[in-house]
């Protein structure tokens, strides 16, 4: 069939270039051209961006999170404060799962991305953000981390689904850990008062979550119910957690002066 329409156009084309198109063959005209234009989009090769995040938006994310092992009274309660943040997510005890397993299980679960959290001498430090079913991973370092028991008059946390604000996303890799974090969140509701807040400012993310109340037409009020903290990106696995051999798709870079660490995070590296 395509062989035949081909024909067809070649004819066509043959029969009138180079002269104008009689004015009853014009809204063929512009209808060949717009297949012809498909036709020229779908040879265009898909970036695996597009490949990882098909089904975003057209289906509700399911997001399972953890720990690492033995977590302190402190990380189990952010754990408890990011379930909170994430709707359609369920928290459990790591125990004593293995990556491997608790991998497995989630692809048998249908679930879209694991989060791992780990800590250092009781302070949360590392966030491992895994999608399914063949990734990416993305590693944060986190900073600063103020649970919700820390806040001074903190508002009530809201289970609607939430608006989400990023701030200076603007470069490659602003974008891809854009969708990262955009798709752990279900499409919420135009009347949804609650807001989560990415700010990227000098390659920290600064996170924050707020509800506001309307106070007339003019005036909204913000209430922050927490949790806060700041994030960094320092790797990309193109693979799931599990793989060790999975390829890096951007790695933070590091240069060693005078036995000080500066970190230099710049657009996407591919190695």
């Amino acid at each position: 069939m395509n062989q035949v329409r081909d024909q067809d156009e070649m004819r066509w084309v043959n029969k009138y270039e180079g002269n104008r198109i009689p004015y009853e063959l014009r809204y063929e005209a512009a209808k060949l051209q717009k297949d012809l234009n498909f036709d020229e989009a779908q040879t265009e090769p898909s970036s695996h961006i597009d490949d990882e995040y098909a089904r975003a938006g057209i289906h509700d994310p399911k997001v399972l999170i953890t720990t690492s092992r033995d977590p302190s009274s402190r990380l189990a309660q952010f754990a408890k404060e990011m379930r909170l943040i994430i709707p359609n997510s369920q928290r459990i005890n790591r125990g004593n799962y293995v990556i491997k397993d608790m991998v497995d299980a989630c692809r048998a679960n249908e679930v879209t991305d694991l989060i791992v959290l780990h800590e250092h001498r009781g302070e949360p430090d590392g966030m491992v953000i895994c999608h399914f079913p063949y990734g990416p991973t993305a590693y944060f370092s986190l900073h600063n981390v103020v649970l919700r028991h820390d806040i001074q008059d903190e508002g009530t946390v809201s289970q609607v689904y939430p608006h989400l604000i990023f701030h200076n996303f603007n470069s490659n890799l602003g974008r891809r850990v854009t969708s990262i974090l955009k798709y752990l969140f279900p499409v919420p509701k135009d009347d949804s008062k609650r807001i989560l807040t990415f700010a990227n400012e000098n390659d920290y993310v600064s996170f924050r979550h707020h509800v506001y109340v309307k106070i007339n037409n003019k005036e909204v009020q913000l209430a922050e119910v927490g949790p806060r903290f700041e994030m960094r990106i320092y790797e990309i696995k193109l693979g799931t957690v599990d793989l060790k051999a999975a390829d890096t798709e951007w790695v933070l870079q590091v240069i060693i002066n005078d036995e000080q660490f500066t970190d230099i995070p710049r657009d996407m590296q591919h190695r």
